[in-house]
């Protein structure tokens, strides 16, 4: 893709924002074609997939991706809030945008909703993408759970500003750490929303999983596997075995993809993802 069509691609984003009981939900939406929904993980937003929109615009889909709530630009919930409460507010934005039927790409904790989704609105998801998507033990939970909490803490003398800024360069250059952080700074001195939705989820996920039918694709980024490992959070032999668990699922291994490889790696992801969905 050229310099000028991607600008092109980019205009045609709009954004926008859907009313809930529990607050608005901010959404960017463009092109035409077969709806394509985009969730995101935990700490960031939608902005997770800046590369990767304009790509899949030109590939002539309809692309929607969300902010959840309690993340980027959509209200804080009033309450906290479980992936089964996340699953059906997807299903709102596409009663609204009159869409009956998607496929839906998450990553990470985007994954664990994309997954409730197609367990419990079969009839909504075309094909799925579980991107980075994990079976946590009840250590790795609380793990997961106390790395959040201790993160979103507000210091009297800021210094939870200065300590977060290094926590991830060591695999993202300057201009991504910096945008990773602005939208996690939105999430301090709140709950950690998505790890305690997690936390719930996780007991119960192989059951809801065993439920999904659709044709499902799982990317796997070796470095982020990794990277989890060290920090005592997944294990590459539980997400194998999640793959393992979805009836007619693939799983694709994508080769130094990290934590963000949506951003790092939009053109090879796109291209496994295109893949997936023409075929």
């Amino acid at each position: 893709m050229s310099y000028i069509e991607e600008q092109l691609n980019i205009m045609k984003i709009k954004r926008a924002f859907l009313d809930t009981e529990d607050g608005q939900i901010h959404y960017r939406i463009g092109g035409e074609g077969e709806p394509l929904i985009l969730l995101h993980q935990n700490p960031i937003s939608s902005n997770e997939y800046r590369e990767l929109i304009p790509i899949f615009i030109k590939e002539k889909n309809l692309v929607i991706a969300m902010d959840f709530l309690g993340f980027g630009e959509s209200d804080k919930p009033p309450r906290m809030y479980y992936i089964e409460d996340y699953a059906k507010t997807v299903t709102l934005l596409l009663d609204k945008l009159g869409i009956k039927k998607a496929n839906i790409l998450g990553h990470h904790t985007g994954a664990f909703v994309a997954a409730e989704v197609a367990a419990a609105y079969p009839e909504r998801v075309n094909k799925l993408v579980l991107s980075c998507i994990d079976y946590f033990e009840e250590e790795e939970r609380q793990t997961l759970y106390n790395k959040f909490f201790e993160a979103y803490e507000i210091k009297e003398d800021g210094s939870h500003l200065t300590k977060r800024w290094p926590a991830r360069l060591s695999y993202v250059d300057l201009e991504l750490n910096h945008r990773c952080l602005l939208d996690e700074f939105k999430c301090h001195g709140y709950p950690p929303y998505a790890p305690f939705a997690i936390m719930n989820y996780a007991e119960k996920s192989l059951q809801r999983f065993r439920l999904i039918n659709c044709k499902t694709l799982i990317l796997s980024g070796t470095e982020d596997i990794k990277q989890l490992e060290k920090l005592g959070i997944a294990k590459a032999k539980n997400r194998k075995f999640m793959a393992e668990t979805i009836t007619n699922a693939k799983i694709v291994d994508v080769e130094g993809g990290t934590v963000y490889m949506m951003n790092q790696m939009p053109n090879e992801i796109a291209k496994v993802v295109v893949d997936f969905l023409d075929n």
